[in-house]
C-alpha cells in the first residue's frame, strides 16, 4: 500500500510517501521539505509533484498518516484540512499521530517515558506514555509550566529541545535529546496504527490541541 504521511505541526514540515505491506513494514521512497510560513501555498503542489516524480498518481494512495498536534495551531491546521479532503475525495483511511508520541518512540527507551515540546510563554506540551517495542500508550497528557515540568515528572524526559535538556538537567533529571520526528517516523507510526485498525474518518479527523487539566 502506498501511504502518504504529512508533518505541519512545527516551523518546518515535511511530507513522506513509503510503501507499505503486512510484515514487511513501511519502507519510505522520499521526504520532502515544507518551508514555515508557506504551508497552505506548498502543500498540495508538493504533494503533486512527489507523486508524479515517482510515477504515482493520488488514486494510487492506500492510507494517510497525519500528525494531529500538538504544535502550531495554524500549521496543524493546514495539514488536518488537505489530508481530510484527499482522504474523503479517495475513501482511504487516516492515521492520527501525535507528535509527542513519535519523540516518545524515538528515543530507543522502554517503560515510561515522557516526551515534551515546547509550547512558547515558558509552557509546555508533555505526554507521558508506556512504550514497548515500537509502541507507546498514551497515559496522559498535558499543558504546563516548565517549572511544574520539572516538579512532577517521575520519568525519563525525551525532548527535541535543547533548551528543555539543559534546564531538566541542571534540575538533575534525566533527560534524553532526539532529533524532531520527519513525516518517515510519522508514516511508520501511521502504518502500525492502520493495521492495528486504529484509524479516523475524515469527518472525524481534528486537531489535538493539548490544553490545561480543568481542576
Amino acid at each position: 500500500m502506498l501511504l502518504l504521511a504529512a508533518d505541519t505541526s512545527g516551523k518546518h514540515g515535511t511530507i513522506a510517501v513509503a510503501r507499505c505491506g503486512p510484515g514487511e513494514g513501511c519502507g519510505v521512497i522520499e521526504i520532502v521539505p515544507l518551508e514555515g510560513g508557506t504551508f497552505s501555498a506548498q502543500f498540495v503542489p508538493q504533494i503533486a509533484a512527489l507523486l508524479a516524480k515517482h510515477g504515482f498518481s493520488k488514486s494510487d494512495i492506500g492510507g494517510f498518516a497525519v500528525v494531529s498536534g500538538s504544535g502550531s495551531f495554524t500549521g496543524v491546521r493546514v495539514g488536518l484540512a488537505a489530508i481530510k479532503a484527499l482522504a474523503e475525495v479517495l475513501g482511504k483511511p487516516i492515521a492520527a499521530v501525535s507528535l509527542l508520541e513519535a519523540i516518545a518512540v524515538s528515543c530507543g527507551l522502554q517503560g515510561s517515558v515522557t516526551a515534551v515540546l515546547d509550547a512558547g510563554r515558558s509552557e509546555v506540551y508533555a505526554g507521558e506514555y508506556e512504550v514497548q517495542g515500537d509502541d507507546a500508550r498514551l497515559v496522559q497528557e498535558r499543558l504546563q509550566t516548565r517549572t511544574e515540568l520539572l516538579e512532577a515528572v517521575g520519568s525519563t524526559v525525551v525532548t527535541a529541545d535543547h533548551s528543555l535538556t539543559n534546564a531538566l538537567r541542571e534540575a538533575g533529571l534525566q533527560a534524553r535529546e532526539v532529533e524532531l520526528p520527519r513525516s518517515d517516523a510519522i508514516a511508520r507510526l501511521g502504518w502500525r496504527k492502520i493495521q492495528a485498525g486504529k484509524i479516523i474518518s475524515a469527518e472525524d479527523l481534528d486537531a489535538n490541541y493539548i490544553r490545561r487539566p480543568v481542576p
